[in-house]
C-alpha cells in the first residue's frame, strides 16, 4: 500500500496552485465540483490514506473501496472519507457529477472533535445513499461552500465549518439511534471511549518496523489503570460487545487492508499486528474470515 498522502500532494497532483494557508501549517479548507476529476478521461486514484478529510456528493453509479469494504453508489451518494482509512473510487467514468470539500485536522482546531462522530470512525457508515429530494438540500450545502469562500466576508471560515457540520449531521440523521447515543455520559461510557482511543491509536499501520502492543482486555485494563473487570463490563454496557470481539475485530480489519493492498509477507504482517508466531495468525485469520490469509490475499 503506497504512503500517506498529504493534502499538499492532492494540491500539486490536480496542478493546482498551493493555497498560503498549507504552507503557514494553519486550518485548510476548500470546495471542488467533480467534473474535472470524473468521466472517460478520469485518472486512477491509487489505494492509499490521505492526511485530510474529504467530503464528497457522487452523482452516478460507481465504487468506493473503503478499508476492507466495497460499496457501490447506485444512483447519488455523501461519502466520508478520513486520515485513519484508506479509500478510493473505481467506475469513475460512470460518475456523472458531484462537488467535494477538503479540510485538515487544523481547520476544526478548538472547535470539537471531528473523529467522534460515527461518519468518521472505523467501522461507521461512510456513504449515505440519497434520495432525489435529499440530493438537493446536499447540492444547496456545496453551492453555499462556494459562494461563501468566494466572498469578502471577514469571519467565512467559521460559515463553512458550519456547513460542514449540516453536511456531517445530514448524514447521521439518516442512521437509526444507538444505545450509545441515548446515554447519559457517565463512568462507563468514558472508559468505553478511553479504550476505543487507545484501540484506534495503534492504527493504521504504514511500517513493517511498526507493531501493535495491545492485544488484550488485560493490557488496555492496564493502560487505563483499571481492574479488567471492570473495563469489560464498562465496554460490554457501552458497546454491547466485549472487549475482546472489539480488538479482535479491529485486528482482523487491518489484516484485511495489508493483505490486500501491500506487497508484506503474512509473517511480517502477523509481527506488526502483535502475533507471536505466524500460525497463531493464520488460525485466528481462518476462524473469523473462513479462509487462509494467502487465500483471501489471491481471492
Amino acid at each position: 500500500m503506497k504512503k500517506v498522502e498529504t493534502i499538499e500532494e492532492f494540491y500539486k497532483a490536480k496542478n493546482y496552485w498551493l493555497p498560503d494557508d498549507l504552507r503557514n501549517g494553519i486550518g485548510h479548507f476548500n470546495v471542488f465540483r467533480l467534473e474535472p476529476f470524473t468521466g472517460a478521461n478520469a485518472k486512477p486514484v491509487p489505494y492509499r490514506r490521505r492526511d485530510y478529510y474529504k467530503i464528497m456528493l457522487v452523482i452516478g453509479n460507481a465504487k468506493v473501496n473503503y478499508a476492507d469494504k466495497v460499496i457501490e453508489v447506485q444512483k447519488q451518494a455523501l461519502a466520508f472519507s478520513n486520515p485513519q482509512i484508506p479509500y478510493n473510487w473505481t467506475q469513475k467514468e460512470r460518475i456523472q457529477g458531484g462537488f467535494f470539500c477538503i479540510f485538515n485536522h487544523h481547520f476544526f482546531h478548538q472547535y470539537g472533535d471531528l473523529n467522534q462522530y460515527a461518519v468518521f470512525q472505523p467501522g461507521g457508515t461512510p456513504v449515505f445513499e440519497l434520495s432525489d429530494e435529499q440530493l438537493d438540500k446536499v447540492k444547496t450545502v456545496y453551492e453555499r461552500m462556494f459562494e461563501e469562500i468566494n466572498s469578502d466576508y471577514i469571519h467565512k471560515y467559521d460559515v463553512l465549518r458550519l456547513l460542514v457540520f449540516e453536511l456531517l449531521h445530514f448524514a447521521m440523521k439518516m442512521q437509526p439511534s444507538t444505545n450509545f447515543d441515548k446515554q447519559p455520559i457517565n463512568a462507563y461510557q468514558r472508559i468505553s471511549s478511553m479504550f476505543l482511543e487507545l484501540l484506534e491509536r495503534q492504527f493504521p499501520i504504514d511500517d513493517s518496523h511498526q507493531r501493535v502492543n495491545l492485544r488484550s482486555a488485560s493490557d488496555f485494563a492496564g493502560q487505563l489503570n483499571i481492574h479488567v473487570n471492570h473495563l469489560n463490563r464498562a465496554v460490554k454496557e457501552i458497546t454491547e460487545k466485549t472487549t475482546s470481539q472489539l480488538i479482535a475485530e479491529r485486528v482482523l480489519q487491518e489484516s484485511k487492508i495489508l493483505l490486500k493492498h501491500s506487497a508484506w509477507n503474512v509473517s511480517d504482517i502477523a509481527y506488526a499486528l502483535g502475533f507471536t508466531e505466524v500460525t497463531h495468525f493464520n488460525n485466528f485469520f481462518k476462524k473469523h474470515v473462513q479462509l487462509s490469509p494467502l487465500k483471501f490475499r489471491n481471492v
